[in-house]
């Protein structure tokens, strides 16, 4: 792919169904010998006008087009718009909305919608192991403000420290490294203690707040207590960079998203975390490849996205 930086150079250049059959293609069979996604043969041959392979090994899937086997699968809607569309949300420092998205790609809110959780998909870290080093762990709850509520639903729902009702959102941050988020259904020591010993290497420093439920950890690591309630850092104790990240976090879910439903909550986790692991020394074009090698073997559905494949059939049902 040529050096592109910007949203109008991506725009014009895969407004062209070759440029992007020709990044596709490096992405996926960098060794130039293309694959059935189906079977894996090489006997594969291109058929020009309808854009697509035809396999002969012999299966009941014999065709196949760059979209078979990745996150833009069945979808009706050309590259050109999956390909902007990707661009737009792995580059918006603050996110992008499915409204915004609809209006530039000249599709449906729903469409938008429906893609933007797909690309999400496509975003999700590959487990790189435990984190070493200089380790912050820190917690947060993540629904409405108080401020924007009745003062009856005030008084039912708010109630000590403003937990309840909001999820449980637990981070961890390699300083000047990669930061991690999972949603917790708790914040009690069993279920912390166990997060953090399944992400971090046992040694490690570890920088947390004063919350009770992180005592007991000195045990396997060299662990820090920064006490908020006097000071928010003493020299290099602090969780400042997860403070920042969860400050960037909460501004995309509040300015940009509005309203997010708890169900889709750790899709927007999977996003906002993509972008601050790959902020530093990279450009928007190396963000969105990156992005774009990470679509091949993921595939979301409408219907398991809205949850219908949850649902119990009606001969079930009682």
């Amino acid at each position: 792919m040529k050096n592109i930086n910007t949203l109008q150079e991506a725009i014009v250049h895969f407004s062209d169904y070759e440029n992007c059959r020709a990044l596709m293609m490096e992405l996926r069979w960098p060794d130039g010998k293309v694959k059935c996604p189906h079977c894996g043969s090489e006997k594969v041959t291109y058929l020009a006008k309808t854009r697509v392979w035809k396999c002969y090994g012999g299966h009941k899937k014999p065709t196949f087009s760059l979209k078979t086997g990745t996150i833009f699968e069945d979808s009706p809607l050309g590259l050109d718009k999956w390909l902007a569309a990707l661009w737009l949300v792995v580059n918006c420092k603050n996110g992008i909305s499915s409204c915004e998205v609809a209006r530039d790609l000249s599709v449906t809110q729903k469409s938008a919608w429906f893609m933007m959780h797909r690309i999400r998909l496509a975003l999700q870290d590959k487990d790189g192991g435990k984190l070493g080093g200089e380790v912050e762990i820190d917690e947060t709850f993540i629904g409405g403000l108080a401020r924007n509520m009745h003062a009856s639903k005030r008084r039912e729902k708010i109630q000590g420290t403003g937990g309840r009702d909001k999820v449980a959102v637990l981070g961890i941050l390699k300083r000047h490294g990669k930061v991690r988020t999972s949603i917790v259904p708790n914040v009690q020591r069993e279920t912390l203690h166990a997060k953090v010993r399944g992400n971090v290497r046992r040694g490690s420093k570890l920088f947390t707040d004063a919350w009770t439920s992180y005592t007991g950890l000195n045990a396997d690591y060299v662990h820090s207590v920064i006490d908020h309630a006097k000071a928010y850092a003493v020299e290099n104790v602090h969780t400042n960079g997860l403070e920042n990240y969860w400050s960037l976090l909460k501004r995309t879910i509040k300015g940009t998203y509005i309203s997010v439903e708890p169900f889709h909550l750790f899709r927007y986790l999977d996003e906002q975390a993509y972008r601050y692991n790959n902020r530093m020394d990279m450009k928007d074009g190396d963000r969105f490849r990156l992005a774009l090698s990470q679509v091949t073997g993921k595939r979301l559905t409408y219907r398991h996205l809205t949850g219908k494949d949850l649902e119990v059939p009606p001969s079930l049902a009682r």
